[in-house]
C-alpha cells in the first residue's frame, strides 16, 4: 500500500500557515508560515512543496462565519483553492476553520510565549489544527 501525506493550509492574504500529516494520516504537524506575496508565486511554491512532501490531498481551511455560512472571505479562499488544484493537479478539500486561530493562540499562551512569538507561530499552528480536524473527521 502506498502511503501519502496530507497538506493543511491556513490561507491568508499576507501569510499562509502550512502543516503536514504523517504518512498514515493520523497526526498533523505544523511546518512553516509562508509569506504570501502574489498568488502565482504562492501557488507555484505550494505545488512544489506538496510534490516534495509526496502529498495526495490539500486541506484548505474554510473561513465560515459563526453561523456556519459562507461570506466574501470564503469565496476568496475557494477561488484560491480552485487555482491551486488546477495548477498542482492535487485534490483540494475544505475544512471548517472557525475558531482555529483562537484555539491556536490559546495553545501558544499555555506555553507562555510572548505575543511576538505567538504571532510568528499562529498561522502554522492554525494549519495544524485545521488538518488535524480533517484527519480526525475521516476516521
Amino acid at each position: 500500500m502506498q502511503y501519502k501525506r496530507k497538506m493543511g493550509l491556513d490561507y491568508g492574504d499576507r501569510r499562509i500557515g502550512i502543516a503536514f500529516s504523517d504518512l498514515l494520516g493520523l497526526i498533523a504537524s505544523a511546518y512553516e508560515v509562508y509569506k504570501n506575496t502574489d498568488q502565482d508565486t504562492t501557488i507555484k511554491y505550494l505545488t512544489n512543496l506538496a510534490k516534495q512532501q509526496d502529498v495526495d490531498e490539500i486541506v484548505l481551511g474554510l473561513p465560515l462565519n459563526m453561523q456556519g455560512e459562507e461570506n466574501e472571505r470564503t469565496q476568496v479562499t475557494r477561488e484560491f483553492g480552485a487555482k491551486l488544484q488546477n495548477y498542482s493537479g492535487i485534490s483540494v478539500v475544505y475544512e471548517d476553520e472557525r475558531l482555529t486561530s483562537v484555539e491556536a493562540d490559546e495553545l501558544l499562551k499555555e506555553r507562555r510565549l510572548s505575543w511576538e512569538k505567538r504571532k510568528e507561530l499562529l498561522d502554522k499552528v492554525s494549519a495544524q489544527l485545521i488538518l488535524q480536524s480533517y484527519l480526525d473527521n475521516k476516521k
